[in-house]
């Protein structure tokens, strides 16, 4: 018989759900771990049960209830109070979010974030790494089955384990970017946020790296596209500008996006110690080509149109390697381009780094910012100024930002995407 004390379903309307959990607290009983999250302010408390006597299973409740610290206080004591003939209930430790639930062989294990630094800031938002991690199995040890301890569990774990949660993942807690956003567990990819000065204006410059978790893999194991338009290395690419003004002054914004992916057909690599250039094949033949079909108008969905892409990849080869995709991606862009309007066909450019890198008379840079700004002249950038929104009530809705003036606004309304293979 469960003796847990039952949570009470206190919904409070007046409390605006964009408020954000930052700090966690992790408890157990016999029966259950409880997550008990809070604001940054300590206004209001959730807690979310985690059930721990199936052996196998994960079964998750969120409480709808809103609570004060005195009410969280009180439902702790009760919940303690319930299960004092089996322990009580007991603090495990302090944390700031949960990376997700994984599961092997045996019980389900919770990965949860012991210690976070701050690496930035966008627009009040504040952007975090992860500094500690810990890996906490879910079913308590007298249900485990005995596949908790078996070998091969222990070596997938000691593998989890070697994936390192400090580097190159960030997160958010109010921050969000569309698909990629950082409001969901991690964001996997890099960031970096310098202060720089030119000509007198100072301004904080943000380079924002996401990689998507769709067809996601190791360079060589996953290559070209899959039956719904995803292709293996896909990032996309953004270049936050913010001035630095005084405070209560209007400040300047602008943003640019770009994103990058292994190129849209079904081809692969064999992986080789001894072969520093795999060949490549093209594993089958999509003679509509729709999985690259897929992918571009993946592409305008989330960006919009037109779509435009620049193809790195060699020209001419003593031996087929890369020239082999070229011709194939070429034929494909031609075939898509028969069904789309003037204005929203794909817009492809052939561009063979290798022979100009290896021109000396050739500036790669200079000839790229000449692509880069036809590429922009078509995309737009965002760009907007903006005067802060005083007091913390706006951070908190979402609306740091009050418009200063819609008529010098400017929206990116597509994206360039540069398909390079990345074989070196």
């Amino acid at each position: 018989m469960n003796s847990e004390t039952e949570l009470p379903n206190r919904v409070d309307p007046e409390q605006p759900n964009s408020c954000f959990l930052q700090k966690f607290k992790l408890y157990e009983t016999r029966s259950n771990f409880y997550m008990i999250g809070r604001d940054k302010s300590r206004t209001f408390w959730r807690v979310l049960k985690i059930d721990r006597l199936d052996p196998s299973e994960l079964n998750i409740l969120e409480d709808p209830a809103t609570y004060s610290d005195d009410e969280c206080y009180d439902l702790l004591k009760r919940i303690h109070e319930g299960n004092k003939s089996m322990g009580g209930l007991k603090f495990i430790t302090i944390c700031y979010g949960i990376v997700g639930f994984v599961k092997f062989l045996g019980p389900y294990y919770m990965l949860i974030i012991t210690k976070r630094r701050k690496i930035g800031a966008i627009c009040g938002h504040t952007i975090y790494a992860i500094s500690k991690s810990e890996m906490i199995p879910v079913p308590n040890p007298a249900v485990r089955s005995k596949l908790a301890n078996s070998k091969n569990e222990n070596r997938y774990k000691k593998l989890l384990c070697t994936v390192d949660l400090t580097k190159d993942f960030f997160f958010s807690y109010s921050y969000h970017s569309e698909e990629y956003s950082l409001d969901s567990c991690l964001v996997y990819g890099f960031f970096k946020q310098v202060n720089l000065s030119v000509s007198g204006r100072d301004f904080k410059l943000t380079l924002i790296a996401r990689r998507s978790r769709h067809f996601a893999g190791t360079r060589y194991l996953k290559r070209g596209v899959n039956e719904k338009g995803r292709v293996a290395n896909d990032v996309e690419t953004e270049q936050i500008v913010i001035e630095d003004a005084a405070e209560g002054s209007p400040v300047q914004i602008s943003s640019v996006v770009q994103n990058r992916g292994s190129i849209p057909l079904f081809w692969s690599q064999e992986t080789s110690r001894l072969n520093i250039k795999p060949d490549i094949i093209l594993s089958r033949k999509d003679h509509n080509y729709e999985a690259t079909r897929l992918h571009f108008e993946n592409l305008v969905q989330r960006y919009g149109d037109p779509i435009i892409i620049l193809n790195l990849i060699k020209k001419c080869e003593k031996k087929p390697r890369e020239t082999i995709l070229r011709a194939e991606f070429a034929n494909a862009i031609t075939y898509i381009n028969k069904s789309l309007t003037d204005e929203s066909r794909l817009r492809f450019l052939h561009w063979d780094l290798h022979k100009h890198a290896r021109g000396k008379a050739t500036n790669v840079l200079t000839d790229l910012g000449r692509v880069a700004t036809f590429a922009l002249g078509l995309t737009g950038i965002f760009y907007c100024q903006v005067t802060p929104n005083l007091g913390p009530e706006g951070l908190l809705k979402g609306s740091f930002f009050e418009k200063n003036d819609d008529s010098g606004k400017c929206l990116q309304h597509s994206c360039s995407e540069k398909m390079r293979m990345m074989i070196a």
